[in-house]
């Protein structure tokens, strides 16, 4: 047994110390975070990350600023020591100055020449997505609970000598736990192997007066297996938010990749008149940078004690159709028209991955791109 600074808290699961996460060597505990400006046309971004793997005994983070058509990612990955209350990974920090409405990113990395001074603080009461449990076979693929949840990030982002306030950005973070794939792959696969298949669409979006949330998990056929759509006024409490339960997105592809070009979502399939948003995709964040699908930073990969290192993408540079490349988060411009026929300009982004077959968007094979 080992106790840690967590054992003070009454925040245990199980009889064992905190230390300890059941037995799923794919547990993980994440915070994620964006900003961008409110101002329509900017297309200044910035996110961070910060995993832990208890079974793994590692934690990772990543900072992620796009400027300038440049992708500015700094990876950092130390091992845990079983300590899981400790929110820093070398350079990069979280601070939970109140818990579920203020908390704080700090980037100070000298060498790599990023620093950041970023404070969130919550516009409503977080919002609880349905739990996602998905099974290959016996296997269980993923199954993890998150939060989700949009604000205002003031202070500032400094690179290479240039600082940038970011005061009146807006954003988002979440924090998901339970278990996902990290680190290795696993050696045996499940048998009968089948293709590989999954889309992901999310998609919270800040307007004046509120904010809205929408994602969907969908099967080959297009079915939804996980989805909602959220109406969240400023101030809302938790038990207070607007579900629409049956929501769907149209998209248009972009030809030769599996990247928007347009959206249109429609907050619910089964009543016409209960709202809908038209996406207008600006620029892409690419996942990459906070370690999805990254060949060298992946989730959970061990890198030794400590690691920092910093990496620059060329965004007109990089190859769309590539596997790695295929998850994005598209800044948006959103427009919402909602029941009583009230428009809304606002941003967001339109998180999108999707590799294997889907049906409505005329994708068949495992990296088909559209025409």
């Amino acid at each position: 047994m080992v106790l840690t600074r967590g054992d003070d808290y009454p925040i245990h699961q199980t009889p064992e110390p905190v230390a300890y996460s059941g037995t799923d060597r794919n547990f993980y505990d994440r915070y994620f975070f964006n900003g961008y400006s409110s101002a329509p046309g900017d297309t200044a971004f910035f996110a961070a990350a910060f995993g832990v793997y208890p079974h793994l005994n590692i934690a990772d983070a990543a900072f992620v600023v796009v400027r300038d058509g440049v992708e500015i990612t700094l990876h950092a990955s130390r091992h845990l020591n079983m300590e899981r209350l400790d929110l820093a990974v070398g350079p990069i920090a979280i601070d939970v100055v109140e818990p579920l409405r203020v908390l704080r990113v700090r980037v100070d990395a000298p060498d790599q020449r990023i620093r950041a001074e970023l404070n969130f603080t919550a516009r409503a009461a977080p919002i609880e997505e349905p739990r996602f449990v998905r099974r290959q076979g016996p296997r269980t693929f993923m199954d993890y609970t998150r939060l989700t949840q949009n604000g205002r990030t003031p202070r500032w982002i400094e690179v290479d000598g240039v600082r940038h306030s970011v005061d009146g950005h807006v954003g988002t973070r979440d924090r998901s736990w339970g278990v996902r794939p990290i680190g290795a792959r696993d050696a045996q696969e499940v048998v009968p192997q089948e293709p590989p298949q999954f889309f992901w669409l999310w998609s919270p979006l800040n307007f004046e007066d509120g904010s809205l949330f929408f994602h969907t998990n969908d099967d080959a056929h297009g079915r939804a297996w996980n989805t909602r759509a959220v109406w969240s006024a400023d101030g809302t409490p938790q038990d207070g938010h607007t579900h629409f339960p049956f929501p769907r997105a149209d998209l248009t592809w972009r030809s030769g990749t599996r990247q928007a070009a347009t959206a249109r979502l429609a907050l619910d399939d089964r009543d016409a008149g209960a709202g809908r948003v038209e996406f207008t995709p600006v620029s892409n964040m690419y996942m990459l940078g906070l370690g999805y699908g990254h060949p060298v930073w992946n989730h959970g990969a061990h890198h030794g004690p400590l690691a920092v290192a910093r990496e620059d993408l060329v965004l007109a540079s990089i190859d769309p159709r590539q596997p790695q490349h295929l998850h994005v988060q598209a800044l948006c411009e959103a427009r919402f028209t909602d029941r009583d026929g009230i428009v809304r300009e606002g941003r967001g982004v339109l998180e999108q991955f999707a590799i294997g077959a889907h049906a409505p968007s005329g994708f068949a094979g495992l990296l088909d791109m559209a025409p």
